[in-house]
């Protein structure tokens, strides 16, 4: 059954491949928003002591981002979990200038607050040119008692924005964003975490980046001098021996999903490059007959629309439900036009497979303000679920770093329809769990019984926009409608600006990592 909807080691693409292709017996459970995710993590970090093991990999990390409204903060956090003689190991993206609106400082900093209690954080620039370390995870060993591991993994970056909740006020930490976010940007966003043998593949998953011998810093020489200069560690220490996988805690199976580019030199775990994100979701979009829920930062790639196009197209009975942000995260007249061109190119794929079948919402708060939505969601017919740090687009598919966990609880729902695709899977209580959770938070509800089916949640949820939609149009007159999900339509672009925004968005802003063999035949 499983192998239905998860990658064989032959489906993976990567004979360097050497763990288990998925783990069974765990326990996953959904962190929605960054509130959630980071009072977890101060609770599980802060009961680690000596000996034990905190690892993780970051896009972006604030080592002054507040994880809890007193604190304390990331910085504090890790560096005192060092001072107590936990083993503190971290792999930031050694990211591009600030000077271009990046994190290369805020990555350094938090690195030298670590390093300076005794841990040990790395700046990884091993990555194709252009590209990016996109991995966000956490991984907590106690080697003496493994029932306490537990690893975090899916979109939330430990950095400033995150930290917001359900009622999407935003962190008052904020980062500059496009205008229409505000100054602190209600921000939506969903973390994983996991207990069972799956804690031991996501500490394998880090090993392999920690232990590659190539050089942290491939193809900048500023930046190496700069290191030179500042006594960076360059040289990543021996990491301690892994313990043995934590027993089987509950009914999930897991399966890592990853994107690696091909670079030179190729990583040893991956010498020319893995996309397993991709091809995990272009196998079970060849399954999809119900519903497939979407939530993504960018969904702006025509060429992942077509895989969606072509399961409309295989399954009359299919709707596809997306939530987006109603804006880009910048602003400008260079710099947003190649950021919404991709989105209107990919929604017009799909809606001319099927265009009363697919219903794209974005978010707002009570106050008006757009929600951001950066979660990376995928649920397919209430049975295979995906969060993780992949955006439905080229770059997070075949340029950048990416890991995504993919779930398939064996223990099914048993509320109606109990098999929804009606191909005999049944519907799984993880993945139709975590769909209703989502929604239940966009629908501002507490309950969720005419969400269940997929006959009747387009319409529900269609039917809230409407309202939320008429009541901004009628001049806001009346009580506000719950809820905070709005229809949402792409801007039109002008031909002149297409002419120049299209190749601009193709080279720049989603770029193909992909072998031109792969590109012609179309294949992940």
């Amino acid at each position: 059954m499983s192998d239905d909807w998860f990658l064989t080691a032959a489906e993976r693409g990567n004979p360097a491949w050497r763990l288990p292709d998925s783990c069974r017996g765990n326990e996953v459970r959904p962190l929605v928003d960054g509130a959630a995710y980071f009072a977890r993590l101060v609770e599980a970090v802060a009961e680690l002591g000596a000996g034990d093991h905190l690892f993780f990999t970051d896009w972006r990390g604030d080592a002054d981002e507040r994880l809890t409204a007193d604190g304390p903060t990331v910085g504090e956090l890790f560096a005192a979990a060092a001072r107590r003689g936990v083993v503190v190991k971290g792999l930031m993206w050694r990211s591009h200038t600030d000077e271009i609106a990046y994190s290369e400082e805020e990555n350094r900093h938090l690195g030298d607050e670590v390093r300076e209690a005794g841990g040990e954080v790395l700046l990884d620039q091993r990555i194709r040119r252009a590209g990016s370390h996109h991995q966000k995870l956490v991984v907590l060993r106690c080697p003496g008692e493994p029932g306490r591991d537990v690893a975090f993994v899916g979109g939330i970056d430990l950095c400033h924005s995150r930290r917001d909740d359900a009622a999407h006020g935003g962190d008052p930490q904020g980062l500059p964003m496009n205008a229409a976010y505000g100054d602190n940007p209600p921000w939506h966003d969903v973390q994983l975490e996991v207990r069972g043998p799956a804690v031991g593949l996501l500490d394998a998953v880090f090993r392999e980046r920690w232990e590659d011998p190539h050089s942290l810093d491939t193809h900048n020489p500023i930046a190496r001098v700069r290191d030179v200069l500042q006594h960076a560690d360059l040289t990543a220490d021996p990491l301690p021996a892994r313990p043995a996988d934590p027993s089987p805690v509950g009914t999930c199976a897991v399966q890592v999903l990853r994107t690696y580019p091909a670079i030179r030199p190729g990583y040893p775990f991956a010498p020319h490059g893995e996309r397993s994100v991709a091809r995990g979701y272009g196998k079970v979009l060849k399954r999809a007959r119900r519903l497939l829920y979407l939530q993504d930062q960018y969904m702006w790639s025509p060429h992942i629309a077509r895989l969606i196009a072509a399961a409309l197209e295989r399954s009359p009975e299919l709707h596809v439900l997306v939530v987006v942000p109603r804006h880009p995260d910048v602003d400008g007249r260079l710099a947003l036009p190649p950021n919404q061109v991709g989105r209107l190119q990919a929604l017009e794929v799909c809606r001319r497979a099927a265009a009363d079948r697919v219903h794209v919402f974005d978010l707002e708060n009570r106050a008006g303000t757009p929600v951001y939505v950066h979660a990376k969601v995928a649920v397919v017919d209430d049975v295979w679920a995906a969060v993780g740090s992949a955006n439905l687009n080229r770059r997070s598919w075949s340029h950048d770093s990416e890991l995504t966990a993919a779930v398939l609880d064996e223990d099914r729902d048993t509320r109606a329809p109990i098999d929804p695709a009606g191909l005999g899977d049944g519907a799984r209580t993880f993945a139709r769990n975590l769909r209703l959770r989502l929604l239940r938070e966009h629908l501002q509800r507490d309950d969720d019984a005419d969400l269940v089916d997929p006959e009747s949640v387009v319409g529900v949820v269609e039917a809230a926009a409407d309202a939320l939609d008429d009541w901004h149009a009628g001049g806001r007159r009346g009580p506000r409608p719950p809820g905070h999900l709005r229809r949402h339509e792409p801007e039109r672009l002008g031909l002149p600006t297409r002419l120049w925004a299209v190749p601009a968005y193709r080279l720049l802003y989603d770029p193909d990592g992909r072998s031109w063999r792969d590109r012609l035949h179309r294949r992940w």
